[in-house]
């Protein structure tokens, strides 16, 4: 799983997720803004999602690309669930059949409870971070590339 695309050719529309074992957040975005609205909570057994509810998520709103959040530690050294959510990222790609890309979610969760307890509680802690790790990915993409003249 990468982190970006080299080059992308068309404004996307961003699927993302915070992988849990219980919970995995959601989120969509789009390039175009360069923001993202969180969704509800895919329910996970063991980290088995619902696929029908992501299929249903891709259905609706019909995404470009997934990002996934891998949760690093703090001292950049791989945990058991950033290797599940590696996972995750390439059963999305095998199973609905669009490019899956991974960033950095340090401290996401932490900074989407401080939204929380700062007023927005309309959205669950694992949808918030998954909203925050689709902006940070949006903001790191690439411009846009000009059409190629045929």
């Amino acid at each position: 799983m990468n982190s970006y695309p080299s080059r992308v050719q068309k404004h996307l529309t961003v699927l993302g997720f915070d992988f849990g074992t219980k919970r995995i957040g959601a989120a969509v975005g789009q390039s175009l803004t360069g923001t993202a609205q969180a969704l509800p909570i895919i329910p996970a057994r063991d980290g088995i999602p619902d696929w029908d509810m992501l299929r249903a998520l891709v259905t609706r709103w019909q995404p470009d690309v997934f990002v996934v959040g891998l949760p690093y530690n703090m001292d950049d050294s791989e945990s058991d669930l950033l290797l599940r959510a590696r996972k995750f990222g390439k059963r999305l790609e095998g199973q609905l059949h669009k490019p899956c890309f991974g960033i950095d979610e340090r401290l996401t969760s932490f900074v989407a409870r401080g939204e929380i307890l700062r007023g927005n509680r309309d959205d669950a802690v694992d949808s918030i971070a998954a909203r925050l790790i689709v902006e940070s990915w949006l903001a790191g993409l690439p411009a846009v590339s000009p059409a190629t003249p045929s």
